[in-house]
């Protein structure tokens, strides 16, 4: 679900950012407010697991490609407005440094991961505690409302990628930008994610609810677990899966290369093939000369130690 550099146009951009200047400025005053800063390293953890989490693709019905994202965990366990950061970095080192989500289009990736996601799965999740069955069963609670959560974050994201080719077109009527309309990009996103992603983010959820609700049964909203090592244990475990992520074969739905659509469509949207382009350390987290395995680790690694180092200097 990252929109790659180039998908959407400048303007789109534009209005993504104004929404998210005022939700990035509200939730980084609410953390400098809040008096408990010993909870800034929990957000680091919060993004480094966001960050490998999307590393792991996973299969989707027509070929393409697909991932959880984290965000609903984040928010149930730290709150909305601190997962609203935790995933901005998260979107922000891989579009800096792997090419993962273009970095013109961040705000959009961020609005749609990292501001509708979390805010969605979290007052989903309130409501359905609302209902007796949910009340004994959190997990079950936290499952639906972190499916939830990422088909509304697929289906806003294909609707701005479906809405381009409306909008910008050349002199010969073809797209600018993404070269598909809405009718096509919302059944081709949201219906993988239904059948498939969704529910890998909703397992995700309620599986490393439990395990944190053993390991940190302290750890809540208003409060900071005193031991953070089985947290980091946890961490260390799905970082060393990372490779994992290499085994599901094809590309994410709207995510393509030049050469791709290429073949696909017979020829390439112009702002596409010539557009800004912005060099990264390890486009799609690959090395030179290095093996894929090798590499991804090398690149899993490098973007957790940058998160929490990160998160150390915000906390001094």
């Amino acid at each position: 679900m990252h929109i790659p550099e180039n998908y959407i146009s400048p303007e789109s951009c534009a209005v993504a950012t104004a929404v998210m200047a005022p939700v990035w400025y509200t939730a980084l005053k609410k953390l400098r407010n809040n008096e408990n800063n010993e909870r800034i390293p929990l957000l680091g953890i919060g993004a480094a697991f966001s960050f490998l989490i999307m590393m792991f693709n996973l299969p989707l019905p027509g070929g393409t490609t697909g991932h959880a994202v984290g965000s609903t965990l984040i928010a149930l366990l730290l709150g909305p407005w601190n997962a609203v950061i935790a995933v901005s970095v998260a979107l922000l080192v891989q579009a800096l440094f792997f090419g993962d989500g273009g970095i013109l289009a961040f705000p959009a990736n961020a609005l749609n991961l990292a501001f509708i996601m979390p805010f969605v799965g979290y007052y989903c999740y309130q409501f359905l505690n609302r209902i007796s069955f949910f009340q004994k069963y959190k997990t079950v609670a936290a499952f639906f409302a972190s499916y939830i959560s990422l088909n509304v974050a697929a289906l806003v994201t294909a609707t701005e990628l479906g809405i381009q080719p409306l909008l910008f077109t050349n002199e010969a009527g073809q797209p600018l930008y993404c070269p598909y309309s809405w009718q096509i990009a919302i059944p081709a996103m949201v219906i993988p994610h239904l059948l498939v992603a969704g529910v890998a983010e909703g397992l995700i959820t309620s599986g490393v609810l439990k395990f944190i609700h053993r390991s940190a049964p302290e750890l809540s909203i208003t409060e900071t677990p005193k031991k953070l090592k089985p947290l980091y244990i946890g961490l260390i475990v799905i970082l060393l899966l990372v490779p994992l992520g290499l085994l599901a074969e094809g590309t994410a739905w709207g995510e393509w290369g030049a050469e791709d659509l290429q073949q696909m469509l017979g020829y390439v949207p112009q702002q596409i093939e010539k557009g800004f382009s912005l060099p990264v350390i390890s486009p799609d987290y690959t090395l030179e000369g290095v093996h894929e395995i090798v590499a991804y680790l090398i690149a899993a690694t490098g973007g957790v130690a940058f998160i929490t180092i990160l998160f150390k200097l915000f906390k001094r």
